[in-house]
Protein backbone atom coordinates (compact mmCIF):
# COMPACT_ATOMS: atom_id res chain seq x y z
CA UNK A 1 0.00 0.00 0.00
CA UNK A 2 1.01 3.21 -1.16
CA UNK A 3 1.82 5.18 2.63
CA UNK A 4 3.42 8.45 3.16
CA UNK A 5 5.76 6.63 5.81
CA UNK A 6 6.65 3.95 3.50
CA UNK A 7 8.14 6.36 1.07
CA UNK A 8 11.89 6.31 0.56
CA UNK A 9 12.24 2.88 1.50
CA UNK A 10 14.14 0.20 0.33
CA UNK A 11 12.30 -3.15 -1.98
CA UNK A 12 13.47 -5.31 1.26
CA UNK A 13 12.15 -2.13 3.88
CA UNK A 14 9.09 -1.55 2.50
CA UNK A 15 8.42 -5.68 2.74
CA UNK A 16 9.17 -5.50 5.80
CA UNK A 17 7.15 -2.43 6.76
CA UNK A 18 4.24 -3.82 5.34
CA UNK A 19 4.16 -7.10 6.87
CA UNK A 20 4.32 -5.36 10.26
CA UNK A 21 3.20 -1.18 10.37
CA UNK A 22 -0.33 -0.80 11.40
CA UNK A 23 -2.25 2.23 10.09
CA UNK A 24 -1.39 5.78 11.38
CA UNK A 25 1.94 4.73 13.41
CA UNK A 26 5.50 6.16 12.17
CA UNK A 27 6.79 2.31 12.28
CA UNK A 28 10.48 2.04 10.07
CA UNK A 29 11.82 -2.08 10.41
CA UNK A 30 15.33 -2.14 12.08
CA UNK A 31 18.03 -1.21 9.63
CA UNK A 32 20.16 -4.38 10.29
CA UNK A 33 17.46 -7.19 9.40
CA UNK A 34 16.86 -4.78 6.29
CA UNK A 35 20.39 -5.72 5.39
CA UNK A 36 19.56 -9.32 6.34
CA UNK A 37 16.94 -9.27 4.02
CA UNK A 38 18.76 -7.50 1.41
CA UNK A 39 21.88 -10.17 1.67
CA UNK A 40 19.04 -13.01 1.68
CA UNK A 41 17.35 -11.92 -1.34
CA UNK A 42 20.99 -11.23 -3.35
CA UNK A 43 21.90 -14.61 -2.83
CA UNK A 44 18.76 -16.19 -3.59
CA UNK A 45 18.24 -13.95 -6.99
CA UNK A 46 20.10 -16.44 -9.23
CA UNK A 47 22.55 -19.44 -8.98
CA UNK A 48 23.07 -21.25 -12.36
CA UNK A 49 20.94 -23.57 -14.17
CA UNK A 50 18.56 -24.91 -11.27
CA UNK A 51 15.55 -26.73 -11.31
CA UNK A 52 13.30 -23.66 -11.46
CA UNK A 53 15.62 -21.59 -13.54
CA UNK A 54 15.67 -24.62 -16.08
CA UNK A 55 11.90 -24.67 -16.35
CA UNK A 56 12.15 -21.07 -17.19
CA UNK A 57 14.72 -21.47 -19.56
CA UNK A 58 12.10 -24.11 -21.14
CA UNK A 59 9.18 -22.37 -21.01
CA UNK A 60 10.85 -19.07 -22.53
CA UNK A 61 11.76 -21.18 -25.39
CA UNK A 62 8.15 -21.90 -26.73
CA UNK A 63 7.37 -18.31 -26.02
CA UNK A 64 5.50 -18.45 -23.10
CA UNK A 65 4.15 -15.37 -21.89
CA UNK A 66 6.80 -14.35 -18.68
CA UNK A 67 3.38 -14.50 -16.09
CA UNK A 68 3.24 -18.09 -17.34
CA UNK A 69 6.44 -19.14 -17.41
CA UNK A 70 7.09 -17.59 -13.84
CA UNK A 71 4.13 -19.47 -12.18
CA UNK A 72 5.65 -22.78 -14.22
CA UNK A 73 9.24 -21.92 -12.59
CA UNK A 74 7.31 -21.15 -8.86
CA UNK A 75 6.12 -24.54 -9.07
CA UNK A 76 9.55 -26.19 -9.82
CA UNK A 77 10.76 -23.87 -7.14
CA UNK A 78 7.91 -25.15 -4.19
CA UNK A 79 9.33 -28.65 -4.57
CA UNK A 80 10.85 -29.63 -0.91
CA UNK A 81 14.06 -30.51 -2.28
CA UNK A 82 14.60 -27.39 -3.88
CA UNK A 83 12.81 -24.19 -2.45
CA UNK A 84 11.82 -25.92 0.31
CA UNK A 85 14.94 -26.98 1.67
CA UNK A 86 15.27 -24.60 4.06
CA UNK A 87 12.28 -25.49 5.92
CA UNK A 88 13.08 -28.70 5.76
CA UNK A 89 16.33 -28.02 7.54
CA UNK A 90 14.48 -26.41 10.92
CA UNK A 91 12.37 -29.66 10.53
CA UNK A 92 15.09 -31.66 10.82
CA UNK A 93 16.85 -29.39 13.80
CA UNK A 94 13.63 -30.04 15.41
CA UNK A 95 13.37 -33.62 14.67
CA UNK A 96 17.06 -33.70 16.38
CA UNK A 97 16.20 -31.60 19.31
CA UNK A 98 18.90 -31.63 21.25
CA UNK A 99 22.80 -31.90 20.98
CA UNK A 100 23.00 -34.56 22.75
CA UNK A 101 21.05 -36.62 19.91
CA UNK A 102 23.48 -35.28 17.10
CA UNK A 103 25.53 -38.75 17.23
CA UNK A 104 22.74 -41.20 17.02
CA UNK A 105 21.21 -38.78 14.18
CA UNK A 106 24.55 -39.00 12.01
CA UNK A 107 24.52 -42.58 12.37
CA UNK A 108 21.58 -42.82 11.10
CA UNK A 109 22.06 -40.79 8.02
CA UNK A 110 25.29 -42.78 7.81
CA UNK A 111 23.51 -45.79 7.76
CA UNK A 112 20.84 -44.30 5.32
CA UNK A 113 17.74 -44.15 7.66
CA UNK A 114 17.25 -40.72 7.43
CA UNK A 115 18.74 -37.44 5.31
CA UNK A 116 21.32 -34.77 6.50
CA UNK A 117 19.19 -31.47 4.92
CA UNK A 118 21.10 -28.26 4.48
CA UNK A 119 24.59 -30.19 3.65
CA UNK A 120 26.21 -30.95 -0.41
CA UNK A 121 25.53 -29.23 -3.36
CA UNK A 122 25.34 -30.09 -6.84
CA UNK A 123 28.03 -27.57 -8.02
CA UNK A 124 29.87 -26.95 -5.03
CA UNK A 125 31.96 -30.16 -3.85
CA UNK A 126 33.52 -27.68 -0.92
CA UNK A 127 31.72 -25.52 2.10
CA UNK A 128 29.48 -23.12 0.08
CA UNK A 129 30.92 -19.59 -0.01
CA UNK A 130 27.14 -18.10 0.13
CA UNK A 131 26.95 -20.26 3.42
CA UNK A 132 29.77 -18.45 4.48
CA UNK A 133 28.25 -15.39 4.07
CA UNK A 134 24.98 -16.19 5.90
CA UNK A 135 26.43 -18.36 8.95
CA UNK A 136 28.04 -14.45 9.60
CA UNK A 137 24.72 -12.70 8.72
CA UNK A 138 22.78 -15.25 11.14
CA UNK A 139 25.43 -14.14 13.53
CA UNK A 140 24.07 -10.74 13.65
CA UNK A 141 20.65 -11.37 13.32
CA UNK A 142 20.99 -14.07 16.37
CA UNK A 143 22.43 -11.20 18.57
CA UNK A 144 20.27 -8.58 17.45
CA UNK A 145 16.71 -10.48 18.55
CA UNK A 146 18.83 -10.63 22.26
CA UNK A 147 17.65 -14.31 22.15
CA UNK A 148 18.98 -17.09 20.57
CA UNK A 149 17.13 -19.81 19.37
CA UNK A 150 17.67 -23.55 20.94
CA UNK A 151 17.58 -24.82 17.04
CA UNK A 152 20.81 -22.44 16.71
CA UNK A 153 22.68 -24.71 19.37
CA UNK A 154 21.55 -27.67 17.80
CA UNK A 155 22.92 -26.43 14.19
CA UNK A 156 26.26 -25.30 15.36
CA UNK A 157 26.97 -28.91 17.04
CA UNK A 158 25.55 -30.53 14.08
CA UNK A 159 27.90 -28.42 11.44
CA UNK A 160 30.66 -28.99 14.22
CA UNK A 161 30.29 -32.89 13.95
CA UNK A 162 29.57 -33.39 10.63
CA UNK A 163 33.09 -31.06 9.68
CA UNK A 164 34.85 -33.18 11.89
CA UNK A 165 33.48 -36.63 10.43
CA UNK A 166 35.81 -37.93 7.21
CA UNK A 167 32.27 -39.62 6.26
CA UNK A 168 31.22 -36.59 5.38
CA UNK A 169 33.80 -34.31 3.96
CA UNK A 170 35.20 -37.44 1.89
CA UNK A 171 31.97 -37.39 0.23
CA UNK A 172 31.65 -33.06 -0.11
CA UNK A 173 29.08 -32.53 1.69
CA UNK A 174 29.30 -29.05 3.58
CA UNK A 175 26.77 -27.00 4.58
CA UNK A 176 24.82 -24.93 1.67
CA UNK A 177 23.16 -21.99 1.67
CA UNK A 178 19.89 -23.82 3.28
CA UNK A 179 21.46 -24.64 6.55
CA UNK A 180 21.44 -21.33 7.71
CA UNK A 181 19.07 -18.82 5.39
CA UNK A 182 16.00 -20.79 7.24
CA UNK A 183 17.44 -20.09 10.98
CA UNK A 184 17.53 -16.53 10.16
CA UNK A 185 14.16 -16.56 8.79
CA UNK A 186 13.00 -17.94 12.59
CA UNK A 187 15.09 -15.54 13.94
CA UNK A 188 13.27 -12.45 12.19
CA UNK A 189 9.75 -14.44 13.08
CA UNK A 190 8.90 -15.56 9.55
CA UNK A 191 6.76 -18.55 10.09
CA UNK A 192 8.02 -21.99 7.98
CA UNK A 193 5.20 -21.39 5.07
CA UNK A 194 6.73 -18.37 4.02
CA UNK A 195 10.19 -19.73 3.49
CA UNK A 196 8.88 -20.80 -0.28
CA UNK A 197 7.58 -17.20 -1.15
CA UNK A 198 11.00 -15.20 0.49
CA UNK A 199 13.00 -17.82 -1.96
CA UNK A 200 10.49 -17.04 -4.91
CA UNK A 201 10.70 -13.35 -4.33
CA UNK A 202 14.13 -12.39 -5.51
CA UNK A 203 14.54 -15.34 -7.26
CA UNK A 204 12.08 -13.62 -10.28
CA UNK A 205 14.23 -11.44 -10.61
CA UNK A 206 17.07 -13.97 -12.17
CA UNK A 207 14.37 -16.27 -13.68
CA UNK A 208 13.45 -13.16 -15.94
CA UNK A 209 16.86 -12.15 -16.48
CA UNK A 210 16.92 -15.99 -18.03
CA UNK A 211 13.38 -15.71 -19.87
CA UNK A 212 14.95 -12.31 -21.43
CA UNK A 213 18.27 -13.90 -22.69
CA UNK A 214 16.81 -17.06 -23.93
CA UNK A 215 14.24 -15.43 -25.94
CA UNK A 216 16.33 -12.83 -27.13
CA UNK A 217 20.14 -15.28 -27.64
CA UNK A 218 21.26 -15.19 -31.23
CA UNK A 219 21.18 -18.33 -33.56
CA UNK A 220 24.33 -19.47 -33.50
CA UNK A 221 25.45 -19.34 -29.47
CA UNK A 222 21.95 -21.24 -29.69
CA UNK A 223 23.51 -24.04 -31.68
CA UNK A 224 26.36 -23.87 -30.09
CA UNK A 225 24.37 -24.51 -26.95
CA UNK A 226 22.86 -27.66 -28.14
CA UNK A 227 19.51 -26.33 -29.09
CA UNK A 228 17.34 -27.90 -32.24
CA UNK A 229 13.96 -27.47 -33.65
CA UNK A 230 14.19 -23.95 -35.45
CA UNK A 231 10.79 -22.59 -34.54
CA UNK A 232 11.32 -19.04 -36.35
CA UNK A 233 9.81 -17.22 -33.41
CA UNK A 234 13.26 -15.12 -33.00
CA UNK A 235 14.45 -12.18 -31.44
CA UNK A 236 11.99 -9.90 -29.23
CA UNK A 237 12.32 -6.42 -30.20
CA UNK A 238 11.19 -3.00 -28.25
CA UNK A 239 8.07 -2.96 -30.14
CA UNK A 240 7.16 -7.02 -29.44
CA UNK A 241 8.25 -7.84 -32.93
CA UNK A 242 10.61 -10.57 -33.35
CA UNK A 243 13.29 -11.46 -36.18
CA UNK A 244 15.54 -14.04 -36.52
CA UNK A 245 14.87 -17.63 -35.20
CA UNK A 246 15.37 -19.42 -32.22
CA UNK A 247 15.04 -23.12 -30.90
CA UNK A 248 12.90 -25.04 -28.32
CA UNK A 249 14.82 -26.14 -25.35
CA UNK A 250 14.62 -30.10 -25.57
CA UNK A 251 16.97 -32.12 -23.33
CA UNK A 252 18.31 -35.30 -24.75
CA UNK A 253 17.41 -39.16 -22.88
CA UNK A 254 18.69 -42.20 -22.61
CA UNK A 255 16.25 -45.16 -22.05
CA UNK A 256 18.21 -47.60 -19.87
CA UNK A 257 15.41 -50.07 -19.49
CA UNK A 258 14.84 -53.37 -20.93
CA UNK A 259 12.69 -54.36 -23.75
CA UNK A 260 9.89 -57.18 -23.62
CA UNK A 261 9.96 -60.13 -22.19
CA UNK A 262 12.01 -62.11 -24.72
CA UNK A 263 14.15 -59.81 -25.63
CA UNK A 264 17.14 -58.96 -24.66
CA UNK A 265 18.33 -55.50 -23.03
CA UNK A 266 18.68 -52.36 -25.17
CA UNK A 267 22.34 -52.22 -26.20
CA UNK A 268 23.28 -48.53 -26.96
CA UNK A 269 26.54 -48.78 -28.90
CA UNK A 270 25.62 -47.94 -32.66
CA UNK A 271 25.71 -51.24 -34.21
CA UNK A 272 28.20 -52.38 -37.11
CA UNK A 273 27.13 -51.81 -40.82
CA UNK A 274 27.99 -53.34 -43.72
CA UNK A 275 29.21 -51.26 -46.70
CA UNK A 276 25.77 -50.15 -47.89
CA UNK A 277 24.44 -48.86 -45.05
CA UNK A 278 22.33 -52.17 -44.41
CA UNK A 279 20.21 -53.53 -41.22
CA UNK A 280 20.28 -56.41 -39.76
CA UNK A 281 16.89 -57.77 -40.13
CA UNK A 282 17.08 -60.56 -37.38
CA UNK A 283 16.79 -58.13 -34.78
CA UNK A 284 13.62 -57.10 -32.97
CA UNK A 285 11.50 -54.57 -34.55
CA UNK A 286 12.98 -51.96 -31.70
CA UNK A 287 16.23 -52.76 -32.93
CA UNK A 288 15.88 -52.52 -36.65
CA UNK A 289 14.08 -49.04 -36.04
CA UNK A 290 16.69 -47.71 -33.93
CA UNK A 291 19.45 -49.10 -36.19
CA UNK A 292 17.93 -47.13 -39.27
CA UNK A 293 17.67 -44.43 -37.26
CA UNK A 294 21.44 -44.49 -36.47
CA UNK A 295 22.08 -45.37 -40.40
CA UNK A 296 20.13 -42.33 -41.31
CA UNK A 297 22.40 -40.38 -39.17
CA UNK A 298 25.11 -41.89 -40.53
CA UNK A 299 24.92 -41.55 -43.97
CA UNK A 300 23.64 -37.56 -43.65
CA UNK A 301 27.22 -37.36 -41.87
CA UNK A 302 29.53 -38.73 -44.61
Amino acid sequence: PDSENSRGMSYTETLLWMMDAMPGDNYRPHPKLVRALDVLFIVHADHELNCSTAAMRHLASVRTDPLTAVSGASAALYGPLHGGASEAVIHMLEAIGSEEEIPSFLARVKAKKTKLMGFGHRVYKNYDPRAILLKDLANDVFELVGQEDPLVRVARCLEQAALEDEYFTSRKLFPNLDFWSGLIYRAMGIDLPFYPLLFALPRTAGWLAHYVEGINMDDDMMSRKGGDEGTGAGKVTEDGATKGSTYITRPRSIYVGKLRDGESDVDFVVPEYNENYGVDVSKSAIQRRRSLAASTWRFSNE
